[in-house]
């Protein structure tokens, strides 16, 4: 979310994430494509996080797949939803017949995630942003 935007609605799309094998040739096509500019995170073992921001709106983020637990995976855009209560909505995915591929999951000053799947659906992911 970024810091100038009101909190998002309950339910709506909140953020969209690429998962890519290059994420230097992703970073460098988004940013001429459309003017954004990429401000990178260190996430420790877990690599580099990509912010992509539209003046100070962040807009979307991307992420590099490495390792084999990511092998055939291809790269994909994820959304995710804005939720009250995460713990909450991966029961009612679970009582309908969702896969979660990611449990109730904590991202430190954001919030806590996870990530459901569903063959009418494909992926989605879910978002309990950390109260303001």
């Amino acid at each position: 979310m970024a810091e100038t935007q009101a909190a998002p609605a309950t339910n709506g799309f909140v953020w969209n994430e690429l998962g890519t094998w290059d994420g230097r040739a992703a970073k460098s096509l988004l940013t001429e494509l459309f003017g954004w500019r990429a401000e990178d995170m260190d996430m420790g073992p877990n690599g580099v996080y990509t912010i992509f921001k539209s003046g100070d709106q962040r807009v979307g983020g991307a992420w590099e797949m490495k390792g084999e637990r990511f092998q055939g995976v291809p790269t994909h855009w994820l959304s995710y939803v804005n939720v009250k209560d995460a713990d909450a909505t991966v029961k009612a995915a679970e009582r309908l017949g969702m896969t979660i591929k990611v449990p109730v999951t904590v991202i430190p000053n954001i919030g806590r995630f996870a990530i459901l799947e569903h063959p009418s659906i494909s992926v989605i992911a879910i978002l309990e942003p950390k109260p303001m």
